[in-house]
This record gives C-alpha cells, sequence and structure tokens, in this order.
C-alpha cells in the first residue's frame, strides 16, 4: 500500500455519517437529517481553486477545499466532513477512493444554513 505521505497529511478531519432514517410526524426524516461522529483521521486539505481564481475574489473559491487521505472506509461520497469547527460536503462528481492504493480524494463544499 502506498497511500499518501504523513508529511502532507497536516489536519485533522472528522468523518460524519447520516443516522439511519427516523419516521417523524410527516414520513422519514421530516424533522430533520441527523449526522453523528465518525473517525477522526490525518487529510491533506488544500485549496481547491487557483490562485487566479482566489486573487479574483471569487466568493466560492474559499468554500471548496481539495481533501487528500488514505483510505478509510467510513468515507462514502454521502458523508460530511467537519474541518475547523466548520461542516462541508463532498461534492459526488470528485469523489475517488482508491483502496488498493490507500488514497482517497474528492473536494469540499461549506455547507451554509443545514
Amino acid at each position: 500500500m502506498t497511500g499518501y505521505s504523513s508529511g502532507m497529511r497536516r489536519h485533522l478531519i472528522t468523518i460524519l455519517n447520516r443516522k439511519e432514517a427516523q419516521a417523524g410526524r410527516f414520513g422519514l426524516d421530516s424533522s430533520g437529517i441527523e449526522w453523528e461522529d465518525g473517525p477522526t483521521v490525518w487529510a491533506a486539505v488544500d485549496w481547491a481553486k487557483g490562485m487566479r481564481t482566489l486573487n479574483a475574489g471569487a466568493v466560492d473559491a474559499y468554500a471548496v477545499k481539495l481533501v487528500r487521505m488514505n483510505y478509510c472506509c467510513a468515507v462514502t461520497i454521502r458523508s460530511r466532513i467537519r474541518w475547523q469547527e466548520q461542516v462541508y460536503q463532498i461534492l459526488p462528481e470528485t469523489f475517488a477512493a482508491d483502496p488498493q492504493g490507500n488514497t482517497i480524494q474528492f473536494q469540499m463544499q461549506l455547507v451554509i444554513n443545514d
């Protein structure tokens, strides 16, 4: 297994996974979706946009991050990530997990009003 080197994984992130759907008065999840803490792992978290975008001040440039970490079966395309006291959702089209290579890479976007 290769994975990512420990020198690049400088940030602690917590994996959040959805709790089992609860039946409420108005159907499943009618009272809202609940998330539970999973493992806390080391990862590399970097800007997902280039410096040109950051310098231009594009609003979404600050809310999207690139995450690279060693493979962890608790992370799925539907997981959420807590990093620096903020919650992010994984952008599904960017999710790439490779168990044999011991790597996961994805972009995550800040969740607002959840």
